[in-house]
């Protein structure tokens, strides 16, 4: 008898578990899970993670699909609010539609290593991008977890189970870093976000902090992003003065 109404709860109608309450109720988290668990899909999100806007033909080439196939695959993606178009003269360019996306891509792109899933067999630009990558616009890999442990022992960023905030002496570090008040606080955006690195399996910093602290790292030159992809590659002199500014100690050379 119990079975019998188990299986009437739980199957009746063509709903079937669905028809328990309150499942129905909430995000559509099927929709995003199909948009971007398409490959074609996942391969222009990954391309977007560098934080520089493409065209619709050159993340066509990134998904590697025909012009037409990609113009579709990227109506989807707009549509379901993951990717943001803008016209600029008579190109048409995309980029992601914010920070939430990058953080989404990223943890989905940990989970598939944990779990094993890799697209393609490790090749010789994995260890550069495991070392420093850009995620979106802010440092992550080794180097961008090795900031936000510095950060954290110096008493820059206060860390509250995960929550991210900066402290006031914090305030005066980052001032004398170089990082304008208005950099941090002239949009709605956090200053200061956890997002879980993909390789490092712990957070690197996010955020408007994160995002000003890595183009003061460009500004001093102690490093640079590697033309056609997301990898940053740190010079030693710059390697060194990274350590030294943030506290990290026992860095590895490249």
């Amino acid at each position: 008898m119990f079975r019998s109404a188990w299986n009437h709860s739980c199957w009746a109608g063509r709903g079937g578990f669905a028809s328990l309450g309150g499942v129905k109720d909430g995000p559509d988290i099927a929709r995003i899970g199909a948009l971007v668990g398409d490959p074609a899909r996942t391969h222009m999100l990954t391309a977007l993670m560098g934080g520089v806007a493409l065209t619709a033909g050159e993340l066509a080439r990134e998904a590697g699909v025909s012009a037409q196939t990609g113009s579709w695959h990227l109506a989807q993606l707009a549509d379901g609010g993951l990717v943001r178009p803008r016209k600029q003269g008579r190109c048409v360019y995309y980029a992601l539609a914010g920070e939430a996306v990058a953080e989404l891509i990223e943890q989905l792109a940990g989970l598939a290593a944990d779990a094993g899933h890799r697209r393609t067999r490790p090749g010789p630009r994995d260890p550069a991008m495991r070392r420093a990558r850009v995620c979106y616009d802010h440092l992550a890999g080794e180097l961008g977890v090795a900031l936000l442990d510095g950060l954290v022992a110096g008493g820059v960023i206060e860390d509250r189970g995960g929550a991210l905030s900066l402290t006031e002496p914090g305030h005066g570090f980052v001032r004398a870093f170089g990082v304008a008040e208005t950099a941090l606080t002239g949009g709605r955006r956090q200053v200061c976000k956890a997002c879980l690195d993909w390789s490092e399996r712990r957070s690197h910093l996010g955020g408007a902090l994160g995002k000003a602290l890595l183009e003061r790292i460009y500004a001093e030159g102690w490093a640079r992003r590697l033309p056609g992809g997301r990898v940053v590659a740190f010079n030693a002199p710059g390697l060194a003065a990274f350590g030294h500014a943030f506290g990290i100690a026992h860095l590895r050379s490249a």
